[in-house]
């Protein structure tokens, strides 16, 4: 989301089910993501959702059915990017506006890659099939939530 020179840049995250969200999270991200490119990756499961950055888990969405939560697992993913103007909410609660003399925006993706399978050193080898995160990933879990989720 956008932000003043300077500031740091949100990560918004949100979960749909059956067409409905209300699931957001947002995170200050802990690096400047205009001067490098990043990973961002999905692992979904039976179990759970987890959201990485580079690697790094940032969100955990657990299948929480048996206590009335729904989870999604009748119709197949979807991933969706997009660059759309929310300057009346998202940008510091609408504070700072688009400025569109330096349109037009652009976003950049390299090496995209979409796999019913993969393999991340942030999961154990014996994990990996059921996508637990090791002791590793959930102490950096516990890490962003705690330093950059808002």
């Amino acid at each position: 989301l956008g932000n003043l020179s300077g500031d740091p840049y949100i990560l918004h995250t949100n979960v749909f089910i059956q067409g409905k969200g209300n699931r957001e999270q947002q995170f200050y991200l802990w690096f400047d993501p205009t001067r490098n490119f990043h990973t961002y990756s999905i692992a979904w499961s039976a179990q759970h959702i987890i959201l990485l950055v580079d690697n790094v888990p940032i969100r955990l969405f657990k299948n929480a059915e048996s206590m009335g939560v729904p989870f999604p697992k009748n119709q197949p993913m979807r991933i969706y990017s997009s660059l759309w103007n929310a300057d009346d909410w998202a940008t510091r609660g609408g504070l700072v506006k688009t400025d569109w003399s330096k349109a037009p925006f652009t976003a950049y993706y390299r090496n995209f890659r979409a796999s019913t399978s993969t393999s991340t050193s942030t999961f154990s080898d014996s994990a990996f099939q059921t996508q637990e995160l090791d002791a590793y990933g959930r102490r950096r879990l516990r890490w962003v939530q705690k330093n950059f989720m808002i």
